[in-house]
This record gives C-alpha cells, structure tokens and sequence, in this order.
C-alpha cells in the first residue's frame, strides 16, 4: 500500500491561531438552555467534611512537645502492649477492606 501526498492541515493554512478564543461559558446576560444542576444532600455533606478537615491542623504540636519534655526527663515509657493491640487492630481493618473487594 502506497501513501501519496501529505494529509491537508486541519482548520485551514496550517499556521498557529493568533486571535483570542472565544470563552467557555455564556456571556454575562445571555439565558442558558434551561439546564438545571442539583447536588446530592451526601455532596453537601462531603463539603463540610473537607472543610472541617482543611481547618483542622494534622500534627498537635502541644501533644508532640508534651512528649518531646517527656523523652528528654526520661518519664517517657512506652507501653508495648498497646502497640501491639493497635498493630493487630490495624492489619484487622486491613484484611478486612481486602477481602471486602474480592
């Protein structure tokens, strides 16, 4: 099979388009179609949630100084036990969410 000639440029002399392009939404003034959007009552929740955890700070920087002083006076004492029990509680909720995809 043969190709002959190149293809013709799409949209015309084949130079770059310099005038502005036209903007995606309808003028100020101009009435839409009539199309109507409504966002779930959940959608509205998820918002708030966002929200809530933009405001919120992701380290408590008095709790890490509160255990920082704890260290350097050496009353800091780590409970081993309840390392563990968070250790096994969070492969739990791991395998969990696994084997609920399967």
């Amino acid at each position: 099979m043969k190709i002959e000639g190149m293809p013709k440029p799409v949209g015309g002399s084949g130079t770059a388009e310099t005038r502005p392009r036209a903007p995606a939404s309808p003028a100020p003034g101009r009435q839409g179609d009539g199309a109507t959007v409504a966002l779930s009552p959940l959608s509205s929740s998820l918002g708030k949630a966002e929200a809530a955890m933009a405001s919120t700070p992701v380290v408590n920087r008095e709790r890490v100084e509160e255990i920082r002083k704890a260290i350097s006076e050496g009353r800091f004492q780590v409970d081993a036990s309840r390392i563990a029990d968070g250790l096994i509680h969070s492969v739990r909720e791991m395998l969990a969410a696994q084997s609920g995809r399967s």
